[in-house]
């Protein structure tokens, strides 16, 4: 199964894009630029989504829905949000089609133009906020907490799986609060969600921190980020939480009723993340011969491998197989027991081990004589053999499966720590860069232009200003202007 599959020291684009497509997590479509889910890829998305939602309903949060189309008009009303959207837009100008009079196909009708285009939404503010207008009248309405799974479209000229995709899933919250102090709070509570959930869900450390005025979302007054490294030392942005003060609400007159008796804009908040968590996963933390999955994320925790001859062998295999299975279903676990005949057990072994499943359990004819089994671990590919006598394998599933949920996340974040390097000058600026690659702390003067032209210099941009970062004066590494603090350089993706 993952014979052939390229070495990610050889070609890291290379090896992402086939163990993508070799682990039946997702492909292209017909459509340029947009990607087939498989079943596989889409069963980590749903536990993804699963646990997300459950984190954003602890918090408040409900789901509701908006519409796919919005009216271009709604756009043009916030200044920087359709800046920052104008060139990714998907444009609809007409409702009908019509056959072809040369009988090949169909046309679109000139007729059946639209007043008013409508944009494929490439994020929801617009719409949302032209709803709440309706919604929100007095404090009373207020906290409004409402969170959207759906898809977008932002037209992407260069793709790849997961990564970057024309349409692509998510989710995006909208907020709208009494206070400023109030929409800040939220701001900052649904990062240290997304940052709680890559951690301790996806096993990828992440650095939460608030991004520069030129890399912020258009249309937010603040945008706070979580930014995680990958195996190639480039970093990704793996969710976002926008404080958006009173743009939108005054684009959309959206006003309540004070406790006083006045009247005010209200403040807002988005925040999202997307199928972009796919990728993270895969990239984090995956190896030369396939996925590695954390065990909270895996569809398939545990595999079960029978090792037979003949039917007779395979059905007494079964009965100890099936035993195993009711004890760990009771735990909540995840377990197939994949009895095919039609494929070697060494064949599956690979399959399972390309598809990151986190143990696998072996069993023969002569463990079935010795009440022992072989237990093999996903992250380490070491393997033990189990004596049933003398140990409870339910409990040491659950156990196993722990260690290798942590073992994952420190590995990363190993890996993460070894790559962030404080520099202090411009030349180990660029060696660092150039040599080692990964997290650059250094100083910066602040101003757009020395980031313009950093980026311009080196394709390294500022991914963060660390929120829990202590004031540090110091001299730019550019400029050698004053700073009062380091933020975080990287090539991302």
């Amino acid at each position: 199964m993952s014979k052939g599959l390229p070495k990610r020291s050889e070609d890291y684009s290379l090896w992402y894009n086939e163990l993508v497509k070799r682990a039946d997590l997702a492909e292209n479509s017909a459509v340029r630029g947009c990607m087939v889910i498989k079943p596989y890829g889409y069963s980590i998305w749903e536990k993804m989504q699963a646990e997300l939602d459950r984190m954003f309903k602890m918090t408040g949060h409900t789901n509701a829905y908006f519409p796919l189309f919005i009216p271009k008009s709604f756009l043009s009303k916030e200044a920087s949000h359709v800046e920052g959207f104008a060139k990714e837009c998907a444009v609809v100008t007409h409702y009908r089609l019509k056959g072809d009079e040369s009988g090949r196909g169909v046309v679109v009708d000139p007729d059946a133009k639209l007043e008013e285009e409508l944009i494929v939404r490439p994020t929801s503010e617009t719409v949302i906020w032209s709803t709440y207008k309706n919604w929100i009248q007095s404090y009373r309405d207020l906290p409004l907490l409402v969170n959207q799974w759906a898809n977008v479209v932002r037209w992407e000229m260069r793709t790849r799986l997961f990564l970057r995709t024309a349409e692509f899933l998510w989710q995006e919250g909208h907020t709208a609060h009494e206070t400023r102090e109030e929409a800040v709070q939220e701001t900052e509570r649904m990062l240290g969600v997304y940052a709680d959930f890559a951690e301790n869900f996806m096993a990828l450390p992440v650095i939460k921190g608030k991004k520069s005025e030129s890399e912020k979302f258009a249309g937010a007054v603040d945008t706070y980020c979580i930014e995680a490294m990958m195996q190639d030392g480039k970093a990704l942005q793996a969710g976002t939480s926008h404080f958006l003060g009173q743009n939108f609400a005054k684009a959309f007159d959206v006003k309540f009723a004070t406790r006083e008796g006045g009247l005010e804009h209200v403040w807002g908040t988005s925040w999202g993340v997307s199928t972009r968590l796919m990728g993270a996963l895969i990239m984090a933390h995956s190896d030369d011969q396939g996925l590695v999955l954390p065990p909270k994320l895996a569809p398939i925790q545990v595999v079960i491998v029978p090792i037979f001859k003949n039917e007779e062998e395979l059905a007494r295999i079964s009965i100890k197989a099936n035993e195993i299975m009711q004890g760990l279903w009771a735990k909540g676990i995840s377990v197939k027991y994949d009895n095919r005949d039609t494929y070697k057990p060494g064949w599956k072994f690979a399959e399972y081990e390309l598809k990151g499943v986190p143990l696998r359990i072996g069993i023969g004819p002569r463990d079935l004589q010795n009440n022992t089994l072989e237990l093999a671990r996903r992250d380490t590919l070491s393997k033990e053999s189990i004596n049933l006598n003398e140990v409870d394998i339910v409990a040491k599933v659950e156990v196993l499966l722990e260690e290798i949920q942590q073992s994952i996340y420190q590995r990363a974040l190993a890996f993460r720590n070894e790559k962030t390097t404080l520099v202090n000058t411009w030349e180990d600026f660029i060696q660092v860069l150039d040599e080692k690659g990964g997290f650059v702390s250094a100083h910066w003067d602040g101003t757009a232009e020395t980031e313009e032209r950093i980026k311009e210099l080196t394709k390294a941009t500022i991914r963060c200003i660390p929120m829990d970062q202590q004031q540090e004066d110091g001299l730019c590494i550019y400029s050698k202007r004053p700073s009062r603090g380091r933020v975080l350089f990287a090539k991302a993706y």
